[in-house]
């Protein structure tokens, strides 16, 4: 069984609906007799591409019995489910109905065509730090040898992330 930290991400639509439904669909993901823990959601100025969109986001952390490639198969299907179309001539980012990274599983290290974790840049983001530190302050990064708290507090990222209030 592996810890895995995952953060999500909505700017288009409903964003907290499709972050209420991910977070549910995920949760079917988790082993029996597990309880799925959140963090609050936070609200973050898009991050590397221009929108007026703001977005909402929030780490969740599941206990998981599935591989680190049939977990990766399942996030993809759970984005699809929800209305993200992945289009192939897209460079860069872009406004989505829903984002889901896997950020940590357990202390795995992992570098294949299909997922790398820890996630790659989840350091120089603070709006991935903010809530994954509100649920995980301590876990220690398997790569970087820092807990969460230090990786926040070392972040060169200025961008706004602030808890969302609902209006």
């Amino acid at each position: 069984m592996s810890e895995v930290y995952l953060l999500l991400g909505s700017n288009k639509g409903e964003r907290g609906i499709f972050l209420e439904r991910a977070t549910s669909m995920l949760s079917l993901l988790s082993c029996e007799g597990t309880e799925i823990v959140s963090s609050p959601v936070f609200e973050s100025e898009p991050w590397g591409f221009e929108t007026e969109n703001w977005f909402l986001n929030k780490a969740v952390r599941l206990e998981s019995s599935f591989s680190p490639e049939m977990l990766i198969d399942k996030v993809l299907d759970i984005e699809s489910k929800l209305g993200r179309k992945r289009l192939a001539d897209v460079c860069g980012y872009e406004s989505r109905e829903i984002d889901i990274d896997i950020i940590f599983i357990s202390n795995i290290i992992l570098n294949s065509s299909k997922l790398v974790v820890p996630h790659p840049r989840m350091a120089e983001r603070r709006f991935v730090l903010e809530p994954l530190c509100a649920i995980a302050p301590d876990f220690t990064h398997p790569v970087f040898g820092k807990q969460v708290q230090e990786l926040l507090y070392e972040c060169s990222d200025n961008s706004v992330v602030r808890i969302y209030s609902g209006q």
